[in-house]
């Protein structure tokens, strides 16, 4: 039976209701994120910056984005490292090759300078640890074929389904090269994890 023009009014009252109960729940969570996590949420794109690290005056390369998943559900993501090849498509190969109290050695290997060479490492992830308000896990490299590479995650919850995840990385070639190009090459490198990562999760949450 054809609804009346009462019955459509109700309809569409009900519907208006649950949309402005939705959209001020939003308003809610936004309201307590910062304003770089706010100009996430609302671009959805990744964000690359200079990032430094101690030991040398070269910078290395960070990326920032949103990702709408709990803080735990990246983590599950960005500790998921024999996976990290699928995850992340910057590494052509990627496998866990030892394990001692809470750290983690995964070797790596991914294309540089457009694919005119490769460089590998094993890196060695620590366990992650909340230090004030971020949870962060850091790498630092144990072997490889370049001087040094260093990469940490951090994750900053939103709210309860939204998190706020930054990779910052350090590549140096075993080659002389301009600095520029070191920033750069992590700066991509970064943006890569990141924004990888943040696909798997929202995949991964859309089909559970």
């Amino acid at each position: 039976m054809p609804l009346s023009r009462r019955q459509w009014l109700i309809v569409g009252l009900t519907g208006l209701a649950a949309t402005t109960k939705l959209g001020n729940a939003f308003a809610a969570g936004a309201a307590g994120a910062t304003d770089e996590q706010q100009r996430l949420m609302r671009s959805r794109k990744s964000e690359r910056y200079d990032a430094s690290f101690a030991g040398t005056k070269l910078k290395g390369g960070g990326a920032r984005i949103h990702v709408a998943a709990s803080l735990e559900e990246v983590e599950k993501t960005v500790t998921d490292y024999r996976h990290y090849s699928k995850i992340i498509s910057r590494f052509d190969k990627a496998r866990v090759v030892g394990r001692s109290g809470g750290t983690t050695d995964v070797y790596l290997q991914a294309p540089i300078l457009k694919g005119a060479a490769k460089i590998w490492a094993v890196l060695r992830f620590s366990e992650a640890k909340t230090e004030g308000e971020v949870r962060v896990i850091r790498a630092a490299m144990v072997k490889g074929n370049v001087k040094r590479m260093d990469a940490r995650w951090e994750l900053r919850r939103i709210d309860a389904g939204n998190t706020q995840l930054n990779m910052e990385m350090l590549i140096l070639p075993d080659l002389p090269a301009p600095a520029s190009l070191i920033t750069g090459e992590s700066r991509y490198a970064s943006d890569v994890a990141v924004t990888g990562a943040r696909d798997h999760t929202e995949l991964r949450r859309s089909k559970s």
